[in-house]
């Protein structure tokens, strides 16, 4: 029973937020490799945009959104509370994913209706945007391994993309710059 499976859109297409680890939103995209598919989860913080958790494995299944939350948890453990938005895929409508969800006092938030791309826009673009950036253009992803692939994304977002790249919807700021500077004032 889907209906039975969904959660509540908590978030109404307002990704802003006014404190870190009040509201974040997840998504896994999928790129082809030499040796497979590569699956990438991560959850982003809608107040400066940051890479709070970040996973990937060569399965498309709810133990990888699970390792992404765990991953996000273990690095900010004062998330718990916070609202995590994602679509209605299956992997964050399984009881595995909701477990994790419940055991960490988090609050999930679903797409209204599945299929509808805009209800989570913002973590949409923030694939588009390192596809584009680091891999359009630049590589050859069915040359690379997955193993390869692992390497390029993991520094590019938490290393590269955490840290060093200006956002626009951050004032010019890198996320983790923001994020300091709200902890500071």
């Amino acid at each position: 029973d889907r209906e039975s499976m969904k959660s509540e859109d908590l978030l109404k297409r307002d990704f802003h937020a006014n404190a870190p680890l009040e509201k974040c939103i997840t998504d896994i995209t999928e790129i082809p490799a030499s040796n497979g598919k590569l699956y990438v989860s991560a959850t982003f913080d809608c107040f400066d945009l940051s890479v709070l958790g970040l996973a990937m494995e060569i399965t498309m299944k709810a133990d990888l959104c699970v390792h992404t939350l765990e991953n996000a948890l273990t690095a900010y453990p004062a998330l718990e509370g916070a609202v995590i938005h994602s679509d209605r895929g299956r992997q964050y409508t399984s009881e595995t994913y909701r477990q994790a969800i419940r055991e960490n006092h988090i609050h999930q938030s679903m797409n209204s209706a599945g299929g509808r791309c805009h209800d989570n826009a913002r973590c949409e673009s923030m694939w588009a945007r390192m596809k584009t950036e680091l891999l359009y253009d630049r590589y050859d992803t069915k040359q690379m391994t997955v193993e390869d692939l692992k390497v390029l994304i993991w520094r590019y977002f938490l290393s590269y993309w955490n840290n060093r790249r200006i956002c626009s919807a951050n004032g010019g700021l890198p996320p983790m710059i923001k994020r300091r500077q709200y902890y500071e004032a």
